[in-house]
């Protein structure tokens, strides 16, 4: 058997192959609901063969959308659609999971597709926050520096949308804690300047993200197993890196944490990334050997011959992919083929599988 379309266990769940849909933002929603977009978006990839489906960043506060058409789950009446689609991803022999998330002071933006930049409080956008007063971009509005009770606030969101996740049916919890949103703020000394107990060394820009992880931990229970996404680098001098990352990774894993999504960046408007296929891949091969703990790796994977060397070498324990699975949906279905595995098809498709 491939590496690729080997099982692999996390906690108690068994996925049938290492391929993860990554979080995609789809822009869609009102108000926080999933709707029909977002079961078609996330079914069909299921239907496609893929054995982890994470949603989009899904907000646990209104405040936390990255735009005011993100996913929420910060109130009941989210859980009802939420529960159709995962039980059609179940029902599809896939998990699915969800990534909680607060975009922080990259919040109250527009959807790539209708510009760039803030969305005026005039035209439904609000007040950000963040670690310090220090916007994204110089030309933003600086965010609100959060005082205790607006962390501790942050905090109980999460735990929060963590109980209403499990309610809702997903399998699998993700923290995310990069991409330059809230956790991820605190994590680097670029955007973090505080001077209390959440800013300054190492152990305090931690210290919210280990609140969050402690907090959810004790609301889902030991059996619903826990990821957190990180960037690994910022890509900045003075930033957040993985040296880092490696050191968070080994406390995550004390923590209960079972495995990192490694990606990397997102921080520092000014970051210079050196793009190409597989970039981040090192990351998560440094994390999965120094830190001892499972790791997925996504960015520029395109293909199976690529994610089954990935996977042989020992660099990553899961393939996270997106634009790929945006652009094919069943990329399993072929990359079985590919490397000669006979899988499952849906037998509504299984026509074309010879």
């Amino acid at each position: 058997m491939s590496s690729l379309f080997s099982p692999y266990q996390l906690k108690n769940i068994t996925l049938k192959n290492r391929i993860v849909v990554s979080p995609m933002c789809q822009y869609s929603s009102e108000d926080g609901f999933a709707n029909d977009w977002h079961l078609v978006h996330l079914g069909s990839r299921a239907v496609g063969g893929a054995a982890l489906i994470i949603t989009e960043a899904t907000a646990v506060s209104p405040e936390g959308r990255i735009s005011p058409q993100d996913l929420g789950i910060w109130k009941d009446e989210h859980i009802e659609k939420l529960r159709q689609i995962t039980g059609f991803v179940e029902a599809q022999g896939a998990v699915p999971a969800i990534q909680l998330a607060h975009a922080g002071r990259k919040a109250s933006t527009y959807p790539a597709w209708k510009g760039r930049g803030q969305v005026p409080l005039d035209q439904g956008g609000w007040k950000t926050l963040s670690a310090s007063a220090i916007p994204f971009h110089e030309n933003e509005d600086a965010p609100e520096e959060l005082d205790q009770a607006g962390i501790e606030k942050v905090v109980a969101d999460f735990v929060s949308g963590a109980g209403r996740a499990v309610s809702a049916g997903f399998k699998v919890i993700e923290i995310h804690a990069a991409h330059g949103y809230l956790v991820h703020q605190f994590l680097s000394p670029l955007s973090n300047l505080r001077e209390d107990a959440y800013g300054g060394n190492f152990e305090n820009r931690i210290r919210l993200l280990i609140e969050i992880v402690q907090g959810v931990k004790a609301k889902i229970g030991e059996d619903v197993p826990m990821v957190v996404r990180l960037s690994a680098t910022d890509w900045a001098d003075g930033g957040w890196d993985v040296e880092q990352s490696i050191r968070l990774s080994e406390i995550l894993k004390n923590e209960g944490v079972d495995l990192i999504d490694v990606s990397s960046g997102g921080l520092a408007a000014h970051q210079k990334i050196s793009v190409g296929p597989g970039y981040q891949v090192p990351f998560a091969e440094r994390i999965k050997k120094e830190a001892g703990i499972p790791v997925g790796t996504v960015g520029l994977i395109t293909n199976a011959s690529q994610s089954e060397e990935i996977l042989q070498s020992g660099q990553a324990d899961l393939i996270v992919m997106a634009r790929e699975l945006l652009r094919n949906p069943y990329f399993p279905l072929s990359a079985a083929r590919e490397l000669g595995e006979d899988i499952h098809w849906p037998v509504q498709y299984e026509r074309a599988k010879i």
